[in-house]
């Protein structure tokens, strides 16, 4: 059997084990990556190790622990409480307040699952007092999560980026970033208007849903399964929801790492300077001002998913050199309809994604794009924000840690009819979401 054809069948074999699973998938890419590059491909180890992401583990690690610092100190918290006192009293801006929050976090680095968690806690609670739409809330902070997930300096956006990068393709941060954003932004508009979203212009915090209020306090308890939530707050609303009205201090912590924040972005996009150098760099600066207060935030880093993306690279790096990349691209190629090509892979993204990891699919799914790509028949711009946004707006489904999330922190709801809301909402996306990608980022490239 050729190496190529062995690289694919392990391939297929990692995502179909991670699936049904609970095993990392990027710890079995790396038992595939040295059993078929060594026996099949014929590498050695110090060939695999090549193509570890050095770079890339290192921006994950610097992000993910200066997160874990500004979630520990409260300054996640501050951001909470300052986006919600801007509702000023109307019950119909509240989701919009928690998609902008949830798009700010990943923007500036936190992983969507992260956001994810903390925020909507808080925004199921704010659904059950005030009589939002729980299906309406819960899709808001997963849109926001995944509109400001590829902002230059978030984990998704140095991932396709630098992938970009390395295989000398057109490419555009800024244009990645917006695209995501304003589609998840159009998506979260007609969820508004369709689930109930016009009901809620007009009324007030302190007069809405006054019976469902009085309900919720009395019985709204987190979902059976629920993961604990973190501590947001310190007010007495519903699950650790802090009302606008009670205002809090800011504390010298809280204000450096604002501070460090704003330091990572300019110097990382003014500057041009490595992010995940910077971003340690700033961590370790905060965690001096604290030391005690920290010292579990390295406990903190998402290990998991560094373990996952580093896994999943070196694998690929192992396809790249067997070949199988080349074999692919002039098979999708030989299908000789360039839209047809973008559309297919962005189905693949999309499909796959709604079962597993949407960080590793958009990797697989870009590098199968490169060959045809490079050709030049279509805009390689275009198509990476394609596939960028319909292998992660299927993140919605209940089968992927954000829908799940979504799902576990619902509250006074029914589980099940919930649940049968969120697979029907998912399959739409799943089914019209890569189609919509194609139409708005590829077509107009190709005309």
């Amino acid at each position: 059997m050729s190496p190529e054809i062995v690289t694919i069948l392990a391939l297929v074999a990692i995502f179909a084990i991670a699936t049904f699973l609970p095993i990392n998938m990027g710890a079995l890419a790396f038992v595939a990556a040295f059993l078929v590059g060594t026996l099949s491909v014929g590498l050695t180890t110090d060939d695999i190790l090549a193509g570890f992401p050095a770079e890339l583990v290192v921006t994950l690690i610097g992000v993910t622990y200066l997160f874990a610092i500004a979630q520990n100190n409260g300054t996640v918290d501050l951001l909470v409480r300052g986006a919600v006192r801007l509702v000023g009293g109307h019950v119909a801006a509240i989701p919009w307040i928690m998609f902008a929050v949830t798009a700010l976090l990943t923007a500036i680095g936190a992983l969507s699952p992260a956001a994810v968690a903390i925020v909507a806690p808080i925004a199921l609670g704010f659904a059950a007092r005030y009589g939002i739409n729980p299906l309406l809330m819960g899709m808001m902070v997963i849109h926001g999560a995944q509109g400001g997930g590829f902002s230059p300096i978030s984990v998704y956006g140095v991932t396709v980026n630098t992938i970009v990068d390395d295989e000398g393709l057109a490419g555009s941060p800024i244009a990645v970033f917006l695209g995501s954003l304003f589609f998840n932004l159009a998506i979260a508009l007609v969820l508004f208007v369709v689930l109930g979203g016009r009901r809620l212009v007009g009324r007030k915090v302190g007069a809405a849903a006054p019976a469902a209020a009085e309900h919720a306090d009395a019985t709204v308890v987190r979902g059976h399964g629920a993961p604990p939530g973190p501590a947001v707050g310190g007010g007495d609303g519903v699950d650790g929801v802090t009302e606008p009205e009670r205002p809090q201090g800011v504390t010298f912590d809280q204000v450096l790492t604002l501070v460090g924040l704003a330091a990572v972005a300019v110097l990382a996009l003014v500057f041009d300077l490595d992010i995940g150098f910077v971003s340690i760099t700033v961590a370790t600066v905060l965690a001096l001002f604290a030391a005690a207060r920290h010292k579990g935030a390295v406990s903190q880093i998402s290990w998991s998913t560094v373990l996952l993306i580093a896994g999943v690279l070196t694998f690929v790096f192992v396809l790249q050199e067997a070949g199988t990349i080349d074999l692919v691209g002039d098979a999708v190629i030989g299908l000789g309809v360039p839209l047809l090509i973008a559309l297919l892979l962005a189905y693949i993204g999309g499909v796959v994604s709604a079962f597993a990891s949407s960080t590793a699919i958009i990797g697989v799914a870009i590098l199968l794009a490169v060959p045809f790509l490079q050709s030049g028949a279509i805009s390689a711009v275009g198509v990476v924000v394609a596939l960028s946004v319909a292998s992660t707006i299927v993140d919605v489904s209940p089968f992927s840690t954000n829908g799940a999330l979504v799902l576990a922190n619902a509250q006074d709801v029914d589980k099940d009819r919930f649940y049968k809301q969120i697979l029907a909402y998912a399959a739409i996306v799943v089914a019209v979401g890569p189609l919509l990608s194609w139409l708005v980022f590829v077509v107009p490239g190709w005309l």
